[in-house]
């Protein structure tokens, strides 16, 4: 394992992830400005995986072709565009339209990911997997802090105190601009550390070999027969895994939208107090991806991970819908946050390994195709149920994630009796 070429792409991703964890818990009450319904508010997160739906198998496969290194640098431009007109959004629809750019831009995380299966052995790969983990973490931990921090009206009075009385009054007026331009400033870092520091690990010789270049979004024919096919490389298990991957990404993406609507409506909170539980569940991601992850999969089976990962998660959405207080939301949330930093490094692990090495970034690509559909759905069906009943999104969502549990069954199971046959 590489661990410079590691913590490299790790510290690209962590930087890019702080200014998403920025914006994230600000868009409910940033669409509130423009009087934008539940619905709405689950469609400025579901434009954004929307996007990704379509164009992340799209890099994945490119990156196979013409290198990592590429695709991370054209990403990381685009976000900085992507942040500048979020803070200068002066309607929903220039909202929208920034969330919809920042999700076509956003094929760095699964060229991340095939990078990380470039550089480490099976073995290795769950390890390198928890390092993205670590950075969403991160990203959640300092995101919304720095975001709490931004819109507060102490900057306005910096700003006044200095003699800039019209940068404070603009300010005061438009109090999301700052949180936007301070995140693409954060896109920049990220590109110029792609552009000096990043190495390439696509051979490119050999990327010559593949077949011709053909664009998987997921309203292609190719796309979908990849998913059908009994084996991607490895085993039967792909179809699930990305199965997973779908499920998954739905729940979470759900709780994007209907947590910060049945905060407010429910326990009271502000947007200051939704961010610090963002940041409470990032905790928890760097403490058990960035450090926990490596010691269990010495212990345990990455299929058994993944197993408790999705029991657990679907425990904790399932209670979050009973909170009745914040303390209670709090360790509800805990559980959750644990399950998720469980499956989603190990899911991510088994999914790159049933890749042929030289498509990794096409495997992964398409996961994060299925992920983005996920997330198109999710916060949209939040903000729909939320209209129906605060407490419904919750109890439904998490049976929708049982699915999973079946998954990890049938995995263990399968593992188990390998093994016995051995």
């Amino acid at each position: 394992m590489d661990k410079g070429k590691l913590f490299t792409v790790f510290f690209v991703v962590l930087i890019d992830l702080i200014g998403f964890g920025i914006v994230l818990p600000l868009l409910p009450f940033y669409g509130a400005e423009f009087g934008a319904t539940a619905i709405i508010v689950g469609l400025l997160y579901s434009v954004f995986s929307f996007a990704q739906l379509i164009f992340s198998p799209i890099w994945g496969s490119l990156s196979d072709r013409i290198g990592r290194r590429p695709i991370m640098l054209l990403s990381t431009f685009g976000s900085i565009f992507a942040y500048i007109i979020f803070g200068l959004a002066g309607s929903l629809a220039v909202l929208l339209f920034s969330r919809l750019l920042a999700g076509i831009m956003g094929g760095s995380i699964s060229t991340a990911q095939a990078y990380i299966a470039d550089v480490t052995t099976n073995e290795e790969r769950a390890r390198g997997m928890g390092l993205i983990g670590a950075a969403f973490g991160i990203g959640f931990v300092l995101g919304p802090v720095l975001a709490a921090g931004l819109i507060h009206p102490s900057f306005h009075g910096f700003f006044a105190s200095m003699g800039f009385d019209e940068v404070a009054a603009w300010m005061e007026t438009n109090k999301y601009a700052l949180p936007g331009f301070f995140a693409a400033f954060l896109s920049l870092c990220s590109f110029l550390l792609v552009y000096f520091k990043l190495e390439e690990t696509v051979d490119k010789e050999k990327a010559k070999e593949l077949p011709k270049f053909k664009p998987r979004g997921v309203f292609t024919k190719s796309f979908w027969a990849r998913l059908s096919a009994t084996k991607a490389g490895g085993s039967a298990f792909f179809g699930l895994l990305v199965l997973s991957a779908f499920v998954l990404s739905f729940g979470q993406s759900n709780l994007y939208s209907a947590f910060p609507l049945f905060s407010e409506a429910i326990l009271d909170m502000d947007a200051q107090q939704v961010s610090l539980q963002f940041f409470y569940i990032g905790i928890i991601a760097v403490v058990v991806q960035g450090g926990l992850i490596r010691p269990l999969t010495r212990m345990f089976a990455e299929e058994k991970i993944f197993l408790a990962g999705n029991i657990l998660m679907v425990i904790g959405m399932f209670l979050i819908g009973l909170s009745t207080s914040v303390m209670m939301l709090t360790v509800f949330l805990g559980i959750m946050a644990v399950g998720h930093s469980l499956n989603l490094p190990t899911m991510n692990s088994l999914i790159s390994k049933e890749a042929d090495p030289a498509q990794v970034g096409t495997v992964m690509g398409t996961a994060q195709g299925l992920s983005g559909l996920g997330r198109t759905i999710g916060p949209t069906w939040g903000g729909f149920l939320f209209g129906f009943s605060p407490f419904i999104p919750f109890f439904l969502t998490a049976a929708v994630i049982g699915i999973t549990v079946w998954v990890g069954i049938k995995m263990v199971v399968a593992r188990s009796a390998e093994q016995a046959s051995v």
